[in-house]
């Protein structure tokens, strides 16, 4: 089972937002002071889920992982493949940086579950009732 990241995705109010922007080449690359112990793990299969608005709405997979300088002037790449793909929402209290997430306690993705065309939040509401 692959290793995922979450990350707050701080200016983003929509997925749309996201999606057009990855669409025209930005957010492709996620710049992190700390590199992940783990990024053999990530590289395999892994994907970076993004936190909008306080829930987990969608994620990005990850192409690669390299990190630039030495010491406390280092930094790490995120490379990220240009699709985002939408999850069920799930909440999350707001946090720095990015932490680990475990493929079982990834949301899933909306292309597994029958969304039709139920308005996003909507469908967030029934999910969180226990409805759907």
């Amino acid at each position: 089972m692959p290793l995922h990241l979450i990350k707050l995705c701080v200016g983003v109010a929509k997925v749309e937002t996201l999606e057009r922007r990855a669409a025209k080449g930005d957010w492709l690359t996620v710049h992190t002071r700390m590199t992940p112990k783990r990024s053999a793990e990530l590289k395999d299969g892994g994907s970076l889920y993004w936190v909008i608005k306080g829930a987990i709405a969608c994620r990005m997979p990850i192409a690669d992982i390299t990190t630039r300088g030495e010491g406390k002037t280092s930094q790490c790449l995120i490379q990220l493949e240009p699709r985002v793909i939408r999850t069920a929402p799930q909440a999350r209290r707001a946090f720095q940086g990015w932490r680990y997430l475990e493929s079982k306690d990834a949301p899933p993705d909306l292309s597994t579950l029958d969304a039709g065309d139920l308005p996003e939040e909507l469908a967030k509401q029934l999910r969180e009732m226990g409805a759907w």
